[in-house]
């Protein structure tokens, strides 16, 4: 007797059975497909992670890379310096690029190129190759994150992409907050060099998922590079970029950076009337002649602030309160968890909800966890005066990023997502680099209070094991400050979001080409 399950060919001219055919059950093929659907949002995350984590880990390890390649105060500043400004350029060209060459292109690209500045960085001898190599970083850095927002948005629609963003949301939320833990960490037991040697190893594993489950969109057709709009906002953004850096050191007044600051203004000039006479503009200007649009960017860069603020705040907390890495880190978790839990949370519910409402949420959550913190904030008070704050603001983080995200999405057509999440990106880092200049100078009000030499000098007395009471009550006074301004910020933001926000009309994704079949 043959076999049924045999499919060789019959000679005899007999009848035979028909072959059974073996399938697996329905709720397995489901579970399968269900679970390969949500690789790309597995290499978005792990990417981002990566990303964000680098840009908190290196100020832990500054005093270490300093004292082992022997480089001065000037070129560690450039070490930090150098990312900001490669971000704040190439924000908005990468995501325009990105829509012109496929976004899984452009973030595959960036993802190995961050990998082998990675390893530059942590192979450097010296503070020339450091900062050349962190220079490169950013620029991967800058086409992986801008990339990112864009490929959830190709991918993921409706409740789907609310959930998917929710959750990488939670994921960037989270790593800027445990980034100083984690690479407190990796720096006591391996050594400053392993805060860049461990992107290797998540870089390839981004890397191999990207190229297994993420899926291309093809080049738009007759799109070209719009390279002069390209150089002039690379112009304007680096100068002001640079210009806030400066004014964070030295204040506004300074002839630097009002030179600076003129000559970015040209350059927008310059690259508005570009713009205005592309056929295919790198930015459509015409979005911001929507006062729902243009307010959300205000309100992007508005939210933008409260990281900023967390500069100032491990300020306070290591180089006042004498807190270690890790211990300042821990005290920043309450902001990590909840911005993790509410982000995932939001996401689920983004397709319902009116971007009016969340994005005014959020703000509002930010102004009263801010003002909440500068409240029980006192002279003697120690790091348990910022907890029920940052709880607030953790929370206002983790509505406001998906929610911002979402929108963004919402108001470009899909083929040019990369535009609408680099015009975010650019405004939001814009927001991070005006929010440090200027609350930096609120922080140093006052400035008898931090002694001769300005909170500088008074910060390496500190580091000496000198902490005089004056100091640290000059300390919880400025950080005081700084959330007030922030909180002011975020009021005038949520004004702003419940006034004029709207819900765009809902835009159908565009069909992305499998993998397999990209060309």
């Amino acid at each position: 007797m043959q076999d049924n399950d045999d499919i060789s060919p019959v000679t005899d001219g007999s009848e035979r059975p028909a072959p059974r055919i073996v399938t697996a059950p329905t709720h397995e093929i489901w579970e399968a497909s269900a679970m390969r659907r949500w690789w790309p949002l597995t290499a978005v995350c792990l990417g981002s992670f990566m990303l964000i984590v680098d840009t908190t880990v290196v100020t832990v390890a500054l005093p270490d890379i300093a004292g082992d390649v022997h480089a001065s105060l000037g070129a560690m500043q450039w070490v930090m310096n150098i990312y900001t400004l490669a971000l704040g350029v190439l924000t908005l060209s990468a995501g325009s690029i990105g829509d012109l060459f496929g976004h899984r292109a452009v973030y595959a690209g960036s993802v190995a190129l961050f990998a082998l500045a990675s390893l530059a960085c942590g192979l450097a001898a010296n503070e020339s190759v450091l900062i050349a190599a962190r220079g490169v970083q950013g620029i991967g850095g800058a086409a992986m994150f801008v990339t990112s927002v864009a490929l959830l948005g190709t991918h993921y629609s409706d409740k789907a992409r609310g959930v998917a963003i929710g959750v990488w949301s939670a994921v960037v939320g989270a790593a800027a907050a445990v980034g100083p833990v984690f690479g407190g960490l990796l720096i006591q037991y391996l050594g400053w060099r392993a805060i860049f040697f461990i992107n290797l190893p998540l870089s390839l594993v981004t890397l191999a998922l990207t190229l297994a489950f993420v899926t291309a969109t093809p080049r738009r057709a007759g799109a070209t590079v719009d390279g002069p709009g390209i150089l002039a906002f690379g112009v304007c953004s680096g100068l002001l970029t640079y210009a806030l850096i400066s004014a964070g050191d030295e204040g506004f007044a300074r002839a630097q950076v009002i030179v600076l600051l003129a000559a970015s203004a040209v350059a927008l000039v310059a690259f508005v009337l570009i713009e205005r006479r592309r056929r295919q503009p790198m930015l459509d200007l015409g979005l911001f002649r929507s006062r729902s649009f243009s307010s959300l960017m205000f309100c992007v860069t508005a939210s933008a602030w409260a990281f900023a603020c967390l500069v100032f705040t491990s300020v306070w907390l290591q180089s006042l309160l004498g807190l270690s890495p890790l211990q300042s880190g821990a005290v920043l978790l309450p902001l990590a968890v909840t911005s993790f839990l509410v982000s995932t949370f939001v996401g689920r519910v983004l397709h319902k909800v009116s971007p009016r409402v969340t994005i005014g949420l959020s703000l509002f959550l930010l102004a009263v966890g801010s003002a909440l913190v500068s409240l029980m904030l006192r002279p003697d008070s120690g790091w348990q005066a910022l907890l029920p704050g940052l709880a607030i603001i953790g929370a206002g983080v983790g509505i406001g990023i998906p929610a911002g995200g979402a929108a963004v999405l919402a108001s470009v057509p899909p083929e040019r997502a990369g535009m609408g999440s680099g015009t975010m990106a650019s405004f939001r880092q814009l927001g991070q680099s005006l929010g440090v200049a200027v609350l930096g100078l609120v922080f140093q009000a006052g400035s008898g209070a931090w002694g001769g030499g300005g909170i500088g000098a008074s910060v390496e007395s500190v580091a000496k094991g000198v902490r005089p009471i004056e100091l640290v009550q000059a300390g919880a006074s400025g950080l005081s400050r700084v959330y007030v301004v922030s909180a002011v910020v975020a009021a005038v933001g949520f004004v702003l979001a419940v006034s004029f926000i709207r819900k765009p009309p809902a835009v159908a994704p565009a069909e992305p080409v499998p993998a397999a079949s990209a060309k």
